[in-house]
């Protein structure tokens, strides 16, 4: 059976292994006691996606186990994982270029099971349940006013509308959905995205349905822009679907001919040691961040625009830096991309205190996202351990990010 990119991980019960725990509350199975792994191989055909071979410079495919399978109760549990803009961002919803990792440290995580009827379940995110008026406050402040259940419904809505385009008849099988996401909220590190990426993960397993790669990115993105009216790029949903290291060429000629980019995969080892430091109190939400930048550069204001080409090269001379262990050069690509923005942008004053603290620690440092959580490189563990103790009074946590 061919489902979808990269490689799934089966799991089958053990003989004789324990029943699953049922949670008494919600009479939903919680754990699915012993497993075994069984390896079935990469699903998706290469021929499909040509970006996917090995070029100069380049990781081969990698073999990723973001799928799992509980046969005997035809369970589907995918994954998705935050993201990190490394350099070139934002221009990536401006045909520019960027570079972003993967950071494995957060995950959102999908569970879809075959029901009686088609259900999306609220997570805790949705449920408009407060112990006060403050929680209220703080909550909303925390994470904003919409949870995942409005974002699975826009990506069934939006895959349905692509297999009917394809004639891709989907078999009248309906279930139940579950997510949960431990990615820190409004940081533009992907939360929405991620979700997203792990729910359609889940709908082409269960409806075996294989979509390339740069289309399921496309996908990913359409059901935040086209059907809910977010602002979005598509660096989030690319690095989140390719995975590892991924330098990404959005240019107006490659988007009209292609309909998507192209999606270099850069061998992880490349890196220097880099950090993810974020917070939680700073973020407005990506959707706010760029509103004004977005209508200037429509309307073709000519400070936007050029800012946009200078990102799109500093992402450029990045990937050449990183091919050829230029870490001087790369370092320097880093500061400059958030002085740029510095220069575009109102950045607010927690957000400059993280970058001040930063750079003081004798680190790098520039935006991941959309504000409230920056990365970078350090040259030492000694640097390391100096970011954290700058961080730890402004209330931010430091990461080393598993990228793999």
């Amino acid at each position: 059976m061919n489902y979808l990119v990269c490689q799934i991980l089966c799991i089958l019960p053990v003989i004789g292994s324990a029943n699953p725990d049922k949670d008494q509350q919600t009479g939903r199975y919680r754990s699915y006691g012993r497993t075994r792994h069984v390896n079935m191989g990469s699903l998706y055909s290469l021929k499909n996606d040509p970006q996917e071979f090995s070029r100069a410079g380049r990781q081969p495919a990698q073999k990723m186990t973001n799928f799992s399978i509980t046969l005997n109760r035809a369970m589907i549990e995918t994954y998705a994982y935050a993201r990190a803009g490394f350099l070139g961002n934002p221009s990536d919803g401006y045909y520019g270029k960027t570079i972003s990792f993967l950071v494995r440290n957060f995950r959102a995580r999908v569970l879809l099971y075959p029901s009686a009827r088609l259900e999306i379940c609220a997570s805790k995110a949705d449920m408009p349940v407060f112990e006060s008026l403050d929680d209220l406050y703080a909550t909303t402040r925390w994470r904003g006013y919409y949870g995942g259940i409005r974002i699975i419904q826009a990506l069934i809505v939006r895959f349905m509308d692509y297999c009917r385009s394809r004639g891709i008849e989907l078999e009248n099988r309906n279930f139940t959905i579950e997510y949960e996401s431990t990615i820190p909220l409004r940081l533009g590190m992907g939360g929405s995205s991620s979700i997203i990426t792990a729910a359609l993960r889940a709908l082409c397993i269960y409806f075996q349905v294989e979509i390339p790669l740069p289309v399921q990115a496309n996908l990913v993105l359409e059901t935040e822009t086209k059907e809910l009216g977010v602002p979005a790029g598509l660096q989030d949903r690319v690095i989140q679907v390719y995975e590892g290291l991924v330098y990404m060429d959005f240019s107006k000629e490659l988007m009209d001919r292609q309909g998507y980019g192209n999606y270099e995969r850069l061998d992880p080892k490349l890196l220097p040691s880099v950090y993810v430091a974020y917070r939680t109190s700073l973020s407005e939400g990506t959707e706010i961040f760029h509103n004004n930048v977005r209508e200037r550069w429509r309307q073709g204001d000519p400070e936007v625009v050029e800012a946009m080409k200078t990102w799109a090269g500093y992402a450029e001379q990045g990937r050449a830096a990183l091919l050829q262990r230029d870490y001087e050069t790369l370092n320097r690509l880093i500061d400059a991309n958030f002085d740029l923005r510095g220069k575009l942008y109102k950045i607010s004053r927690g957000n400059l205190e993280m970058i001040e603290a930063a750079r003081s620690a004798g680190v790098t440092a520039n935006f991941a996202g959309s504000g409230g959580a920056v990365t970078g490189c350090y040259p030492s563990e000694a640097s390391y351990q100096a970011l954290e103790a700058r961080m730890q009074p402004l209330g931010v946590a430091v990461v080393k990010p598993i990228i793999v």
